[in-house]
Parts: structure tokens; sequence; C-alpha cells
């Protein structure tokens, strides 16, 4: 199993690296690849068609396309997560305003952990040491809560 993470350039690796961190602390294969909608059409194109992943994350701001253009060429899950800028609403409506028949996943603005942890729980579906693992940090998560660090 495998996540392939795509930015739209090289400027989204900050939330590229909190997909990272969580996508390392699971174990999960992830590669991660920088390929503009706008700019490289082509070459996005074959990352996606020629890609053995099993979820896909696009990062993406302004016109954030990114995500969308991923899921027109895959059958296989898209989370997108929209990166904050001069106008943060701009990213945030282009990947949730999705037209019927390419669905994308949407998380926060530069919720790159959050992507990383939605692909693990749809990896989890089919792999039950992940399933495991999601509820031992869910378990963490709430012992922090509580325990008031």
């Amino acid at each position: 199993m495998k996540i392939q993470i795509i930015l739209g350039s090289k400027s989204d690796m900050p939330v590229a690296k909190k997909a990272e961190k969580i996508l390392k602390d699971f174990s999960v294969d992830y590669d991660i690849k920088v390929a503009s909608a706008h700019r490289t059409p082509d070459y996005l194109k074959n990352i996606v068609e020629k890609n053995d992943a099993d979820v896909f994350i696009g990062v993406a701001g302004l016109s954030a396309a990114l995500p969308g253009s991923i899921a027109a060429h895959t059958i296989k899950p898209v989370i997108g997560v929209p990166v904050s800028g001069k106008v943060n609403f701009d990213a945030i409506l282009s990947i949730v305003q999705m037209p019927p028949g390419i669905p994308v996943g949407a998380v926060g603005l530069d919720r790159g952990d959050n992507a990383a942890l939605l692909a693990v729980e749809i990896l989890s579906i089919s792999d039950k040491k992940l399933t495991k693992e999601l509820e031992n940090y869910r378990k963490k998560m709430k012992e922090k809560i509580l325990s008031n660090k």
C-alpha cells in the first residue's frame, strides 16, 4: 500500500512535511512529487496513470485545480489539501466544489497531517494492523488532553 503526494509547487512542501510525518509514524510507504495542473498537465497525467498508489493526496494553493486534475485521471481516492495564501477561500472552494462524478475529499487549510490520517484510515479498511495503530493514536490523543499537557 502506498500514498502518492503531489504538490502543485515546491512552495507547498511545508504542508507535505506534515503529511510525511504522519505517514512515517504509521510506517506507510509514500512518495512526493511536484506537478502543476496548469503548467505540466501531461506530466501530472503520466504520474497518476502510471502510479501504483492506493490513495492520492493533492496539495495546492491559489486556484487549487490539482486535486481535481488528479481525480480526473484515477478512480482511486483523492484527498485535497488547500494551501493558505493571500486569498485562502480560492483554494478551499476549488477543492470542495468539484463537479458531480469526480469527487475529491477535502481537509482543512494547510492540514497535510489530516490528509495523511484520512489516507491511513482509508488504507486501514483492508489492513487490520493500521486499524490497531489508529486506535492507539486516538487513545494517545485522548490521554494527552485528559492529562492537561
